[in-house]
């Protein structure tokens, strides 16, 4: 086993590698970062040679490259085209974003996998048939359409009933937040709850009806119908013998479904006003900012790496079967 996870992560790493090299190529490609101060006449010739030796304009692509790559390493991905260094505004929005990808892939599974198992046991039934409905519904619905469905027939029907906003359409927090732990928490909570719950209902359908797939497949197989030859427990059967081997494809799309999750939480930011990793790329895209996209595109094949090493450790546990050598 640990002989199979170095080779996954040196694997890993070699993939890391050749995806910040296609990064930093595209990115550095896609235009002069520095074309607004070039048609400013107003800014000296002087000032813009120096931030371009300061950016690295000059030098040649590969050298460009060992300088980026060599700084990202120790966290240190650079300084903005405002001059600003890009480390700590990465970090302050990644927070925020994994905030949110990470709380509604937790629900979004547990809610997949439970679903699917149900509609699974359940098969032809009034619960299989309302639950594909919901799932094929959610899938043909655009994330931005859902975010602002939900605004307008869940939050402000909601909000209007009780009096009072629970439910924020807008921003992560309200302007001038005080008071203490529980009022605050109640805030951010009240926030968070829509830009959540969209992105729950954008992951979770795929997953859901992959579950219901692998689930079927399981109950008619040789072991399962060997486990209840032996007189085992029903519950045993379910969960031990079926529903461990049936995690295992769920485990695969949901490891390469992750990029598609961080390019949700993209439209996610946009519709709620957050100021996440989504919005700070777009804006690093708008005003060609070398070193705020590279950062973003890195840290992002970064966790889709890890993920994906996850999967290959969780393959393992789910299935005995599965030996590494």
């Amino acid at each position: 086993m640990l002989s199979y996870l170095l080779r996954r992560l040196a694997a890993s790493v070699v993939i890391l590698l050749l995806s910040s090299m296609m990064v930093f190529l595209m990115v550095a490609k896609s235009g002069d970062p520095l074309a607004t101060l070039r048609l400013n006449p107003h800014i000296p010739k002087a000032v813009i040679a120096a931030r371009s030796a300061q950016l690295h304009l000059n030098d040649p692509l590969p050298k460009r490259y060992w300088i980026w790559i060599s700084n990202a390493i120790h966290g240190n991905f650079g300084l903005t085209i405002g001059n600003q260094p890009v480390a700590p505004q990465l970090w302050s929005h990644m927070v925020v974003t994994l905030e949110m990808v990470l709380i509604a892939t937790a629900i979004a599974i547990v809610l997949a996998i439970t679903i699917g198992v149900l509609s699974a046991i359940r098969q032809g039934r009034t619960f299989d048939t309302g639950a594909a409905f919901t799932n094929y519904l959610f899938i043909s619905i655009p994330v931005f359409v859902l975010g602002l469905v939900l605004k307008e027939f869940v939050a402000i029907p909601i909000n209007s009933a009780i009096g009072h906003t629970v439910l924020y359409t807008i921003g992560q927090q309200s302007p001038n937040l005080s008071g203490g732990f529980f009022s605050r928490f109640g805030n951010y909570a009240g926030h968070a709850v829509l830009p959540i719950l969209t992105l729950i209902l954008v992951v979770y359908p795929s997953w859901s009806i992959y579950q219901r797939s692998s689930m079927l497949e399981a109950l008619d197989s040789d072991y399962v119908r060997l486990a209840r030859a032996k007189g085992l427990r029903p519950s045993r059967v379910l969960i031990r013998h079926t529903l461990r081997n049936a995690l295992i494809p769920v485990t695969t799309v949901i490891a390469l479904d992750f990029a598609a999750i961080l390019g949700g939480a993209i439209l996610v930011e946009q519709v709620f006003s957050w100021q996440g990793m989504g919005t700070w790329f777009l804006g690093g895209i708008t005003n060609l900012d070398v070193n705020t996209v590279q950062a973003y595109l890195l840290v992002t094949a970064f966790f889709i790496v890890l993920f994906n090493f996850i999967a290959d450790i969780l393959y393992g546990v789910l299935d005995p079967r599965i030996r590494y050598g």
